[in-house]
């Protein structure tokens, strides 16, 4: 366990001095240290990337309607531009989803940061609009995140909020029947009360009648099968790959196996090589499958290229992890970033990192020209 820690440290030191890396091209020695003011510096900006205080870590990619509502709403304390923008967004898509996820996430926050009197706004539309299914879809997700953010899992305060959160899911489910996404924000309640098996089933069932090819459904899903919640790394892995080979073409679904291996990094990475492994070598090549057939306006595309960048630079793959990162900067808002602190911290630390090795073996911004 020590030496695990220790190679845990020493990996984050390196991300941090990655900024200031090369790899002589010429008679070996490694990626070396220089100071941040020399020539031999790798420089992200040079490749038009955001500083890290510029990083947008509300969503993972640009969605500018959201974010006009949401400045809206916080601005006003109105409801109304969010009933009216979830209102005409389809229901099954993967974007409904991701709206009632970032409202949710924007009032959870603004009453973390003012308790007591932050996200009035839901409050509000809930009592003013109760029949409204974005209003109940918002509100059981922020409960959801409430659960997970200010309490401890089995406490019973954390119980006590995911039974309401449960009990708003069926409100919201009843006021718009043929929605996926209360079925969806069930899948964390899901989890986090321990459906079980037979229970679970009979939800994701729900799920699939309504919306089969849902990336984001399938993401939830996929926690609860994890080894270390209520599944195993062979549920996960049989899940994900038995959804990945039905996906049709274009389908992002395909990448779905290399969530399953992100889950299961903390059993396995103390392999020699883990990152070069066939098991994340075969995921990688099937994330990037389904990113270079997917629609570009697909709104999961920068949720997988995120999770992409992390093994690409992980395995020095870094002219890949260029080419993805190049689409994705300006919005750290996804997995893995999304779990640490600081996310844009976190996303720029490997950032760097990317260019630096890509430097090191040649890269230029001019190379990135036509991507």
């Amino acid at each position: 366990m020590e030496i695990l820690w220790f190679l845990i440290a020493m990996g984050l030191l390196f991300c941090v001095v990655a900024p200031f890396v090369r790899r002589r091209r010429s008679g070996g020695g490694g990626l070396q240290v220089v100071d941040p003011r020399s020539p031999d510096a790798a420089d992200p900006e040079a490749y038009g990337f955001l500083r890290q205080e510029q990083q947008d870590i509300r969503l993972p990619g640009p969605d500018q309607d959201l974010l006009d509502v949401l400045d809206v709403v916080q601005q006003t304390q109105s409801w109304k531009a969010a009933a009216q923008l979830l209102a005409g967004t389809p229901a099954a898509g993967e974007v409904r989803w991701q709206r009632v996820q970032a409202f949710a996430g924007a009032a959870a926050l603004e009453l973390q940061q003012r308790p007591g009197v932050g996200g009035s706004w839901l409050r509000s539309w809930r009592s003013e609009a109760p029949e409204d299914p974005g209003a109940a879809q918002v509100h059981a997700q922020f409960l959801v995140q409430q659960a997970w953010r200010s309490s401890a899992v089995g406490q019973d305060d954390f119980r006590m909020i995911l039974e309401e959160a449960r009990t708003v899911c069926e409100e919201a489910a009843r006021l718009s029947p043929d929605d996926p996404v209360p079925y969806i924000a069930e899948l964390a309640v899901a989890r986090g009360l321990g459906y079980g098996h037979e229970q679970f089933d009979q939800l994701w069932a729900k799920v699939i009648d309504r919306a089969p090819e849902h990336m984001g459904a399938h993401l939830a899903a996929l926690q609860y099968l994890c080894e270390k919640w209520h599944g195993s790394r062979e549920e996960a892995d049989h899940f994900a790959t038995t959804a990945a080979a039905r996906a049709p073409q274009g389908s992002l679904l395909a990448a779905l196996p290399l969530f399953a291996v992100y889950e299961h990094i903390p059993d396995l990475v103390i392999m020699q090589n883990f990152h070069g492994s066939a098991v994340v070598s075969k995921a990688v090549d099937g994330a990037l499958y389904a990113v270079h057939s997917a629609r570009p306006d697909d709104p999961m595309l920068a949720h997988v290229r995120h999770l992409l960048v992390f093994f690409l630079i992980r395995s020095e793959r870094w002219a890949e992890a260029m080419a993805q990162l190049v689409r994705i900067d300006g919005h750290v808002g996804a997995l893995p970033w999304t779990l640490n602190e600081d996310p844009a911290a976190e996303y720029t630390l490997y950032r760097n990192l990317a260019v630096a090795g890509f430097e090191a073996n040649g890269g230029s911004p001019a190379m990135l020209g036509g991507v």
